[in-house]
Formats: structure tokens, C-alpha cells, sequence
């Protein structure tokens, strides 16, 4: 399987990904940031590092990776977190660019800062 970024961008996304020989397909229901008990930090940055670790573990339990990321809509509840959200990303995904989308907006639970969805391709298992 090869996931090619059309046009990346400097922090860690593409215009599109052009996804060649994959066999499996994972789509990932909003990973938004508690813990497995309940816990919701106050801080955006630690909001936005416990989400990607949630989308990172429903990777995980697929055999997939964040490299494996194909595209990635996230939703913030503030504007004012982009760019922490875009750093952030960034550190993450160390360099992969999956197609994304960010969206202003609302969020089902008002102590969650943001939210991430995402799908991702492999290979056979």
C-alpha cells in the first residue's frame, strides 16, 4: 500500500492523498479528548494530545499507525486554537501528510476543546 500526499503543505497535511493498493480501510468515529476514566484536562494542548492518542489507539487495534492516516477532519471549539492545534499536529504526525480539514464549530460536549475524526488505509493484516 502507498499513500502519496498531493501538494503537502508546511504543517503536516496535503491538498489531497492519493491512496494505491490498500486492502483494508479504517474509518474512525470523533476521537474527542477524555481519558478512559472520564477525565478531561482544561488545557487545549493537553486536550489535543489526549485526542490524538485516542485516535492513535483505535489505530492500534486495527495494526495501523498514524502513518497509515489518509484524511483527517478535526473540530475546534475556538478559533484562537489553531495554530496550537496546527503545532501540535504537526509534532504528532512527524512529517506524514494526510488530506485534512478543519472546522470551527460547536462541539457536542462544551468542556471538549476539540474533536478528530479520521480515516486510515493498510495492506493485508
Amino acid at each position: 500500500m502507498q499513500i502519496t500526499s498531493i501538494e503537502p503543505q508546511y504543517n503536516s497535511y496535503g491538498q489531497g492523498a492519493l491512496l494505491t493498493g490498500a486492502d483494508r480501510l479504517l474509518f474512525i468515529s470523533g476521537q474527542v479528548p477524555e481519558s478512559p476514566d472520564g477525565e478531561v484536562p482544561q488545557d487545549f494542548e493537553e486536550q489535543a494530545r489526549l485526542a490524538w492518542r485516542n485516535v492513535a489507539n483505535v489505530l492500534a487495534q486495527a495494526e495501523m499507525t498514524l502513518r497509515n492516516l489518509v484524511k483527517v477532519t478535526v473540530f475546534l471549539a475556538d478559533r484562537a486554537d489553531r495554530e496550537a492545534n496546527a503545532r501540535i499536529r504537526d509534532e504528532v504526525l512527524g512529517g506524514h501528510c494526510p488530506a485534512l480539514t478543519v472546522i470551527i464549530t460547536g462541539i457536542y460536549d462544551e468542556s471538549w476543546l476539540l474533536e478528530i475524526e479520521a480515516i486510515a488505509a493498510a495492506g493485508p493484516a
